[in-house]
């Protein structure tokens, strides 16, 4: 994701947001408290809808998209830390350089020093303890198991981060 923000004089604050998906969204906080979303066209050029938030509206938005009122159960992308042991579910998405690879081909465990713990496929069925020929799809997760440093060059790698 890409932000830029920018001072209006007067007014308050803008964000322009490109998601990872290339969506654009602007969002306005004004010095009185409202906030102003605008979601923009593919081209980015026009504002295809828009929609204001008092201050109050919006702090309860915020809870909400960031978990504090519901976390789903299903995370794309979870963490838990034991001392320097780290579990991470990540996403295979469509542009990964590891999409129909094997474990093996990518050399999760030689040259990363990491374990798949399962893979959770797109339609659902679990894998568990997958050997080195499993195939990783696009939208399959994988639970992978090692060192922070290790984990976040093996992601780096596979997601083109």
């Amino acid at each position: 994701m890409n932000i830029r923000e920018s001072e209006l004089p007067g007014i308050g604050y803008k964000y322009e947001i490109i998601t990872k998906d290339r969506e654009k969204i602007a969002l306005v906080v004004h010095d009185d408290g409202r906030r102003e979303i605008y979601h923009f066209d593919e081209e980015h050029e026009e504002c295809v809808s828009n929609i204001t938030f008092s201050d109050s509206e919006a702090r309860q938005l915020a809870a909400i998209l960031g978990g504090m009122v519901y976390q789903p159960k299903a995370l794309e992308s979870i963490e838990v830390a034991l001392n320097d042991l780290v579990i991470e579910w990540f996403k295979i998405e469509k542009d990964s350089p590891s999409a129909a690879k094997t474990i093996g081909e990518i050399e999760i465990r030689q040259k990363y020093g990491v374990n798949v713990i399962a893979v959770i496929k797109k339609n659902g069925q679990k894998v568990l303890n997958p050997g080195s020929d499993e195939i990783l799809e696009i939208g399959d997760t994988i639970v992978i198991s090692g060192e922070r440093k290790e984990i976040r060059e093996l992601i780096k790698k596979i997601s083109n981060r």
